[in-house]
């Protein structure tokens, strides 16, 4: 991604505060002057001793993302002294991801780490390494690794080294950490988290795809709603891309997009536009032989706001899909408009069983407008919608009433700043998810229909009789009418109790209308404070 101006900062700095795309596009002339390949061998070779057939001591020895082989460049800047270009910093990590990255199913599990998807909580695969390692930082940050043993081994010493107090900070006083870090724990690592694999050595041998074309695109930005779209994509160089977008929003406003994008490994797609009056980071993975594009993008200064979005090729011979309708929830008994945005869509609707299609008002090869009629006494659940050959399996849910409803981020938290201080704000967005009860009529079984995202009137409570003492919801921060719940100014603020800052424990309720019934949410919503170490992967 284009990163030059947070990259002319000190190394150290640049690191804190790079987001989701981490190296600089690489100009032509610095590519032609250094290769990522030269540069390794003339700037890391005083350290790193090479080992022969190219390859050179602790680097060959691990895989990662973009993001995670920046994190060490940096750290060789800041650390060691070793000074860089921007130009050769950004060679040097493509070179780094495209010889020693991850296969696409490598991240699959964990991709939340890297496109920095907002309030996740983790459940760690191995509990081992969970409790060994990631008490400190996500366990992500270690999935999104592949090393050997015997790296593995030396990483431990590396944070040993790095981090003297490592043994005896919380989680580790209760027992030997040195020997369990470095034996079973180093052993369960190598074993989930190992150099090789072969969907390593099958991802190698592919050609990498071209992503030029012209893309049909679907996503959803919570606070606003799902949008379709289409996308531009033109090649300008080695995995270089200039990217024209259009964002139309079932709500009825719409975004361009046009900037640039990289890809690193054949599929780590990552971009940087202006999007509106916004600057933009993609960070996603192109797939299916360069024939989809999906993950997540969010603004520069600010990832905590951001959508998903799902790409599919358009150009001539593209298979024919649909990928979205808009709305994809009707009610039972009801004569409603719907659009169907896909690829190749020729031929009959069919909407399945309870949904007529009363009239075709709209039709393109991208785009299909119906008027439709849903039978009274249709049963609640997803419906395979169907354009000609063109179909997606639950993309229209059909219900009776609302039964419930949940709020989604399940564990929102948000982060006081500004207030003078150079860490800003960082908001959380807040959305109500329906949800029918299944064939069973009872809620809460593995059976409920998720329905989608409805409109909901929020507020604030304080969690607990502490909170409420302290006067959270008075000083933690405001929610809006769209659910962005906006956190007050770091402090210490001297109006509150003790001068504390204006963290909090507060009751995010949403209050959802369902005809002549209201069905409420609630969730816990923490204000916390500011991350002052923040690095591209957490």
């Amino acid at each position: 991604m284009g990163r030059n101006a947070a990259i002319k900062k000190s190394p150290r700095r640049a690191l804190l505060a790079l987001v989701g795309v981490v190296a600089p596009l690489v100009s032509g002339a610095a590519l032609a002057t250094a290769s990522g390949e030269a540069l390794v061998n003339s700037k890391c070779a005083a350290c790193h001793t090479a080992s022969g057939e190219g390859k050179w001591d602790r680097i060959s020895d691990s895989r990662r993302t973009p993001e995670g082989w920046d994190m060490t460049v940096a750290r060789m800047s800041y650390a060691h002294g070793v000074k860089l270009t921007d130009d050769e910093r950004g060679a040097i990590v493509k070179y780094l991801a495209n010889t020693y990255g991850l296969a696409p199913d490598e991240t699959a599990a964990h991709r939340y780490i890297v496109d920095r998807t907002p309030s996740v909580v983790e459940h760690p695969e191995n509990k081992l390494v969970g409790d060994t390692c990631a008490r400190c930082h996500s366990y992500g940050r270690i999935a999104v690794q592949r090393r050997t043993e015997d790296d593995w081994r030396k990483l431990v010493h590396f944070h040993v080294g790095q981090f003297p107090a490592i043994e005896i900070q919380a989680g580790g006083r209760d027992r030997n950490w040195f020997d369990i870090a470095t034996g079973d724990t180093v052993k369960a690592l190598a074993e989930q988290y190992g150099f090789d694999s072969a969907s390593w050595t099958q991802w190698k041998a592919q050609k990498p795809a071209d992503a030029s074309g012209t893309w049909r695109l679907v996503g959803h930005r919570p606070g606003m709603g799902a949008y379709e779209g289409t996308a531009t994509i033109a090649r300008t160089g080695d995995d270089r891309y200039s990217v024209d977008m259009v964002m139309r929003y079932e709500n009825g406003t719409s975004d361009t997009a046009k900037g640039t994008a990289i890809v690193y490994t054949g599929h780590e797609w990552r971009a940087s536009v202006k999007q509106g009056d916004r600057e933009v980071n993609h960070v996603m993975s192109l797939g299916a032989g360069g024939n989809e594009l999906s993950g997540r993008w969010f603004e520069a200064n600010n990832d905590s706001i951001g959508g998903t979005m799902r790409a599919v090729r358009a150009d001539k011979g593209a298979k024919p899909s649909v990928l979205s309708v808009q709305p994809q929830m009707l009610r039972a008994g009801s004569r409603a408009r719907i659009a169907i945005n896909g690829v190749g869509l020729d031929g009959e609707v069919d909407l399945g069983n309870g949904v007529k299609v009363a009239k075709v008002l709209e039709r393109s090869a991208d785009r299909v407008v119906v008027e439709v009629e849903v039978a009274k006494d249709a049963a609640s659940g997803s419906r395979a919608v169907k354009v000609g050959s063109a179909g997606t399996g639950d993309a229209l849910k059909i219900y009776q009433q609302i039964d419930y409803v949940k709020i989604t981020p399940e564990h929102p938290m948000a982060r006081v700043g500004g207030g003078g201080g150079p860490i800003p704000k960082v908001p959380v967005q807040l959305e109500a998810i329906a949800f029918a009860a299944g064939p069973d009529g009872k809620s809460g079984n593995a059976d409920d229909v998720q329905l989608g995202v409805v409109p909901a009137t929020w507020s604030v409570d304080n969690l607990h009789e502490v909170a409420a003492q302290m006067q959270d919801t008075k000083y933690a921060g405001r929610i809006e009418e769209n659910g962005l719940f906006v956190p007050n100014a770091a402090g210490p603020n001297p109006e509150r109790k003790y001068k504390t800052n204006n963290a909090g424990e507060l009751k995010v309720i949403a209050a959802v209308k369902d005809g002549n019934r209201t069905v409420k949410a609630s969730a816990p919503l923490i204000v916390t404070v500011q991350r002052f170490n923040d690095p591209p992967i957490r």
